[in-house]
């Protein structure tokens, strides 16, 4: 992963391999969610408006999402392996991007959905209603089931490589939660779980977030 991003690459070169890493995340997640969904293969197979609408809706937002939470991730991951040769890699790069990847993974649906509205008319043209469906589309997605799913998983891809570095670095230098946690989790399958574990982590805090944004929804009415 280090060959293919790090802090001393061209912009260009950085972005391109995270659009192709993103793309390759997405794929294989669409057609499973396409296929677990009665009905909707055969829907998009008819073509017409829907398979339009299917294909704009993940070029326009899916795509976008995707690849500027899977940038900010290896763009931590290559900063945090060029900090590697001062010591352990920090654990506050885990919670700068459990954070941002959440503020962001958010606050681009509802930039999207809002210009959506006003572009394409999706969601009766109103961008207000389009702004209030963001939460409750956004909880629902942790559970795959809607669209918003598949781009919150294809999204931890780009995380993967961000905590397992982080995770595998505290142990080898024995400092850090992570060395204390790498301890009590038998055999060498340590630092993959402790990363599995963080990007569960990661789909709590922004399904906790969304669900917060519900929250205040129905309170300010």
């Amino acid at each position: 992963m280090e060959r293919y991003f790090a802090i001393d690459m061209p912009f260009w070169q950085f972005a391109r391999n995270t659009l192709i890493v993103s793309c390759l995340a997405l794929v294989p997640l669409l057609l499973a969610f396409i296929l677990r969904t009665p009905g909707f293969a055969t829907h998009l197979l008819n073509g017409g408006p829907a398979f339009v609408r299917f294909l704009r809706q993940v070029v326009t937002n899916g795509l976008p999402v995707v690849f500027a939470v899977n940038y900010l991730s290896f763009f931590l991951f290559a900063f945090g392996v060029r900090a590697r040769g001062r010591g352990a890699i920090p654990a506050r790069y885990l919670l700068i991007d459990l954070l941002l990847r959440a503020v962001l993974f958010i606050a681009l649906h509802a930039l999207i959905y809002a210009l959506s509205a006003d572009w394409f008319g999706s969601f009766g043209g109103d961008p207000l209603v389009a702004l209030r469906v963001v939460g409750p589309t956004l909880v629902r997605s942790a559970y795959f089931e809607n669209i918003s799913g598949v781009y919150l998983y294809a999204t931890l891809v780009g995380a993967l490589p961000l905590y397992l570095s982080v995770v595998q670095s505290q142990i080898a230098h024995g400092t850090g939660f992570s060395a204390q946690l790498a301890r009590r989790v038998p055999g060498r399958g340590g630092p993959v779980i402790l990363a599995l574990l963080l990007m569960a982590v990661s789909v709590v805090v922004l399904t906790t977030a969304a669900a917060l944004i519900v929250r205040l929804q129905s309170v300010w009415g």
